[in-house]
């Protein structure tokens, strides 16, 4: 059928799949060929499901009606309780919707405000993606690597001052941070929550890594700005569950209008989470001993890893921020720091092979190395020429790793000799980008 007006919307018109999905569909072909690669451009969690969701989902497969849009009520129940022991929130039932994903409920919650969007610069993949289906102004504020790539509360107010048009504005908030592994302290929290009181800004707090601050020190915004934080959050990363698909939002009682929109545009698109998986979930959440256990051993199995990475790679002049939670650092090829080595960034050798933009250094490494990052430009919204990666540090045997923490025990330390015997695989990764920064020495 021959139409020269086209089918999809104009501002559609180069809208591309998640950047990050792609890439790890590609990169795992090319491994099921049999290629080595050493895979740091996906964050899936490394470790196998818990035994107790696995024995209770069993159990419940056989239930296969539909449910409430916002979750059973022993679900949201389990979620309450959760949030009460390991953040202090006093939560009702009533404020939860669950759905399949959190990232479900982001764009629904994004579709039915009438709001301009502001998206931090170094920020996850799908957030402008989101916002641009939804139809939103998108503002997008920067933040800089001498804050540790926090968003800063003075460049908030500015941003939100000249560059706002309707009266109504939504901040995407993610705290511990993707792709930066940053968090944020008491103090920072209550700066940026006093720029957001004073604008009425509604933040959308994905706090999906939540259960994964190394030193269980994760403070929610919504304990400073109560009344304008719809806190999102799941099980895809401290659960291990992503392809679970079960996800929820936390409602303030002051914005029950957004919750009720959310609720209803959820009957009309995704009908209720998989019913087996609710009730899984729920019975498995109120068993804190195993939770404790399993959060506590991977948390301190990624903050072992997430240290070795860092040391590594700043011993060769790369600059980067050492992660605090989450599986994510962005290093830094762009400047030049000594530490204890005759080493520097790379970036005029790279410009003297014809390298400019990020993507292209990327592709280098992947050629020369096969190491896999993410570019920060354009998919984090970093510009193209910044020497910006996005690097997970989740590509090892989480099971091995997991099975020899437990081993050990709490008493005995995560040491490099861990990560380099039972996360191996990213521990030579991590050696192939240091020899690949050498080699531009």
């Amino acid at each position: 059928m021959e139409n020269s007006n086209s089918l999809t919307r104009a501002d559609l018109k180069n809208y591309a799949p998640a950047s990050n999905l792609q890439l790890n569909e590609k990169i795992r072909r090319l491994i099921g060929e049999g290629h080595r690669i050493y895979h740091f451009g996906f964050g899936q969690s490394p470790f196998p499901v818990m035994e107790e969701f696995c024995q209770k989902l069993s159990q419940h497969a056989g239930k296969n009606q539909y449910l409430a849009v916002a979750g059973i009520e022993e679900l949201r129940n389990a979620i309450a309780n959760f949030h009460k022991r390991y953040d202090g929130l006093d939560i009702s039932p009533d404020q939860i919707i669950v759905a399949p994903g959190s990232k479900e409920l982001l764009f629904l919650t994004m579709l039915v405000m009438d709001a301009d969007i502001l998206i931090p610069s170094p920020t996850w993949t799908t957030y402008l993606p989101q916002s641009k289906l939804a139809g939103k102004n998108s503002i997008i504020v920067g933040s800089r690597f001498e804050d540790e790539w926090r968003l800063n509360p003075e460049i908030l107010d500015k941003a939100i001052e000249e560059r706002c048009t309707n009266k109504n504005k939504v901040l995407i908030f993610c705290n511990p941070d993707n792709p930066t592994g940053t968090s944020y302290t008491e103090q920072q929290l209550q700066k940026l929550s006093e720029v957001l009181r004073k604008h009425s800004v509604v933040v959308l707090s994905d706090e999906i890594y939540g259960r994964l601050h190394y030193k269980d020190q994760h403070l929610s915004i919504s304990k400073f700005y109560k009344e304008g934080t719809i806190l999102m959050s799941g099980l895809s990363k401290w659960a291990s569950l992503g392809g679970w698909r079960v996800g929820y939002a936390i409602f303030p009682k002051e914005l029950t209008e957004v919750q009720s929109a959310v609720r209803s545009a959820g009957s009309h698109t995704y009908s209720c989470t998989s019913a087996p998986i609710q009730f899984a979930i729920a019975d498995v959440l109120q068993n804190f001993e195993a939770c404790d256990s399993y959060i506590c051993h991977t948390r301190r199995i990624l903050e072992a890893v997430a240290k070795y990475c860092h040391k590594r790679l700043t011993s060769v002049g790369v600059k980067c921020v050492q992660p605090t939670g989450g599986f994510y650092m962005m290093p830094d090829f762009e400047r030049a720091l000594k530490y204890h080595c005759d080493f520097c960034v790379i970036r005029t050798s790279l410009e003297k092979n014809n390298i400019e933009t990020c993507q292209e250094m990327c592709d280098d490494l992947f050629q020369k190395r096969s190491v896999v990052v993410m570019a920060g430009g354009p998919a984090f919204l970093r510009p193209l020429k910044e020497f910006t990666v996005r690097l997970c540090y989740i590509n090892f045997d989480g099971t091995v790793a997991l099975n020899e923490s437990i081993r050990r025990g709490f008493d005995q330390p995560l040491t490099e000799e861990f990560v380099e015997q039972f996360c191996s695989h990213t521990a030579d990764g991590i050696k192939a980008i240091v020899e690949w920064v050498k080699s531009y020495k």
